[in-house]
């Protein structure tokens, strides 16, 4: 580890603020009793109470069993540790995994996706690539040590998406290095898909893209005060104070799943 522990692997706001206009939205018109659905970030979410992680793919795997399964994704990405380990417990199940790519598959979802033996992709999603990103506070020493201890996951992510596509890993570098974003027919071009999805297999949650938004907000005031030189614990507190400002949400615990009543009032108050 670097000289200095705070160290989160996470999504950038840029990504998250993509994902919100374009694709947060989106689902799969029909589910079946094998499908595993990732709508959402991937790790434990604070703010919504949700998140996907590999405990709760486990559990889905082990009430599915010995059958093949269907993986939905729809992530701006999130915690890339999280992100290899679902990778890892998917490539374990026994049986064929088609993996679906709804609306947008980034960062460390896009890591999750190479654990299909099919990867479908909508004909308007996106597949994301790039290079692990964090926020790290320190002195140049840290920055320099931070950079070195980031570079075999680096390595890692080029190793498996090389693998995967067979593309040269020098190819998959460049792309990693300018975060590449693929429409479907590019993904499948480049060998990080097999097929285009169907357009009549999606629709639109109005409802749930709207909830997305809103919860986005939240986690981009978030990392903006991380950046700042703020603990992830801090930068919580400070957030969830506002909520006692006139006008801001009212009482609810973070995580408390669809008590959305007042955050509309929280956010205008942040931006005001």
């Amino acid at each position: 580890m670097p000289a200095n522990r705070d160290v989160c692997a996470l999504t950038k706001s840029s990504v998250l603020d993509k994902w919100a206009a374009d694709a947060s939205g989106i689902r799969a018109i029909e589910q079946g009793d094998n499908v595993i659905t990732m709508f959402d970030v991937i790790g434990e979410d604070y703010w919504s109470g949700g998140g996907i992680t590999a405990k709760r793919v486990a559990a889905q795997l082990r009430a599915i069993g010995d059958r093949p399964v269907e993986v939905q994704i729809n992530s701006p990405g999130g915690d890339m540790f999280e992100g290899i380990a679902i990778y890892n417990v998917l490539r374990e199940h026994p049986q064929d995994i088609t993996v679906k790519v709804m609306g947008m598959a980034a960062s460390a979802a896009s890591i999750i996706a190479m654990a299909g033996d099919r990867i479908e992709i909508g004909a308007a999603s996106f597949l994301m690539i790039h290079n692990c990103w964090v926020i790290a506070i320190g002195n140049r020493h840290d920055m320099a040590e931070t950079a070195d201890w980031l570079a075999p996951f680096d390595q890692a992510m080029v190793d498996l998406y090389a693998a995967k596509t067979g593309r040269d890993a020098k190819d998959v570098a460049k792309w990693m290095d300018a975060e590449t974003y693929m429409s479907g027919s590019q993904a499948i071009e480049r060998g990080f898909a097999d097929a285009l999805l169907s357009a009549d297999t999606m629709k639109v949650d109005e409802d749930a893209k709207s909830r997305d938004q809103d919860v986005n907000e939240l986690r981009a005031l978030e990392l903006s005060l991380v950046s700042a030189g703020s603990s992830r614990t801090d930068a919580r507190a400070r957030i969830n104070k506002i909520k006692g400002t006139p006008g801001a949400a009212s009482e609810a615990t973070p995580g408390a799943g669809d008590e959305w009543t007042g955050l509309t009032g929280l956010l205008s108050t942040l931006k005001s």
